[in-house]
């Protein structure tokens, strides 16, 4: 069982830059792949980034390349996703997900955390 924390969601103008964390528990946090993805209102939940379990590989949608990176810290049991050069579009709540494998991680969640939100203003 891993249960999954998001922290550091908030309000920011447009332009600016926010740190998401997401914190997990118990010890096999180094075997999953883990993924941010964002629902806005009224849309689907999309992909936004994933990282693979040593953190070697990693791999972002095209709507955010170049300005977000995700990363991990296996010893802290924490992945992250930095976003710079914000935009309104991105405003959502974000969620961090745990998959066993990175090349199925779309469609094999195991675990998801309760989200962030985000918020950009113009």
């Amino acid at each position: 069982q891993v249960q999954l924390v998001e922290s550091g969601g908030g309000l920011v103008q447009a332009g600016g830059s926010l740190r998401l964390s997401c914190a997990a528990s118990g010890r096999t946090f180094s075997s999953y792949a883990m993924g941010w993805f964002r629902q806005a209102p009224g849309k689907e939940r999309e992909f936004v980034a994933k990282i693979n379990a040593s953190g070697g590989s990693t791999y972002h949608a095209d709507s955010v390349k170049g300005r977000f990176t995700i990363s991990r810290d296996n010893e802290k049991n924490t992945v992250y996703l930095q976003m710079n050069s914000l935009k309104p579009e991105d405003t959502a709540v974000y969620y961090c997900a745990a998959s066993p494998s990175y090349y199925r991680l779309l469609t094999d969640i195991y675990y998801w955390g309760q989200g962030t939100q985000v918020t950009v203003s113009s």
